[in-house]
Parts: C-alpha cells; structure tokens; sequence
C-alpha cells in the first residue's frame, strides 16, 4: 500500500526526510483503506516503512486488524538528490544548470538510488512479509516509486518510465497473490480514491 496525502505546502520533494505527515485528507485516505482491509481475506502480518507518514497510514489499519505494526526499513522511500528541494524548470531545481547533470542517466537513474538496489530491497521486504503471513495475507506500507519499481521487477517491465504515469495513487493498493513462493497475480485498487471500489486492474 502507498501511504496517504502528505501535508507538504511547500510543494517540496520530501523523500526521507523526517517531519513530513499526513494531511486531514491523508487520514482519512488512511481510515477508509482500514475499513477496505476489513472486507478481504484475513490480514495476519502489518508491516510498515518507517518514515512518519507511512507509520500514520499504518495506525487505522493495526486499529482495524487488532494488528501491531512491524516497521521494515527496506520498505522506505528511494533515495533522491533533489531531496528537500522543489522541481522544476522555471522556479525549481531544474533552473539551475549545475543540477542538470543529475539528469544524465534516467535508465539507473543518475539522481537518486539505483532501481536495480530499489527493487532488490522491496523483493526482499515482500518476500519476509509474505513468509510471515503464509496462509493469509500481509500488508506493506511503503512509497510510491519503490512500490512501483517492485511491480515493473514482477511484471518483467523495464525501469525507463515517465512518472507521470505510475498507476500508484496515494493510498492506493498493489497487490501480489503468490502460490506458495510463485507470484501468480498481480493486482490494483484504489479502495481511498474517487470511486473507492477496489480492484480497478490487475494482470
């Protein structure tokens, strides 16, 4: 699961840094995806990213589940040297030409952490949470790009997309059905978004 809406006014790219929680929305996304948790199979294994807006978005659903939340570092956000900056071209970090060599490599990527290493860590993060939850299921709170990067890595896609058009909303649900330890299905749902009615694609 993606967390819920961050109060972010300044429209900065918070990445890790400390201090950044959720909106009211953010809460509420947070709230209804608990309740839509409640209506599917038995959830017996929460685990979260330890950044605080993951945690946040955690609580309803230990509230909900009577679970406790297992934190996982590999689930954090990826690294990112325009971290605590806004970007873009004309009032961000984008109009700076020293920053444009950051940009040389969008197939690694050249500003931030490795996709190959994302997708490493999430593998492992999902592999110890389904392990725990065998027989059931386990829920992973985790940020947009490594969740994303984990279902190009499943799905056998490549890395090279325009971010733009993740299918990864903020609460959103990306779920991996596995038989035994083979990954046999992959899903999507927006249980928090405009028509909050789970599942809206899968493959």
């Amino acid at each position: 699961m993606r967390h819920g809406e961050v109060f972010n006014p300044t429209g900065v790219l918070y990445g890790r840094l400390p201090g950044f929680h959720l909106s009211d929305a953010g809460h509420g996304m947070a709230r209804t995806a608990a309740d839509w948790f409640g209506q599917h199979r038995p959830i017996t294994h929460l685990v979260a990213s330890p950044l605080q807006r993951a945690q946040e978005t955690a609580a309803p659903i230990a509230e909900a589940l009577d679970l406790p939340i297992a934190t996982d570092e590999r689930l954090v956000e990826a690294g990112n040297q325009f971290e605590g900056q806004t970007f873009g071209v004309g009032d961000g970090a984008l109009k700076h030409p020293a920053n444009w060599w950051r940009l040389r490599n969008p197939f690694r990527p050249s500003w931030g952490e490795p996709y190959r290493e994302i997708a490493e860590r999430m593998l492992g993060a999902v592999h110890t949470a389904r392990d725990a939850a065998r027989g059931s299921a386990a829920v992973c709170v985790s940020h947009q790009l490594p969740i994303w990067v984990l279902r190009l890595t499943v799905e056998g896609r490549s890395y090279v997309h325009d971010p733009r058009r993740r299918q990864c909303g903020l609460a959103s649900v990306t779920s991996l059905t596995w038989a035994g330890d083979e990954l046999v299905r992959v899903d999507y749902a927006e249980p928090a978004g405009p028509a909050g009615k789970g599942t809206v694609g899968g493959a």
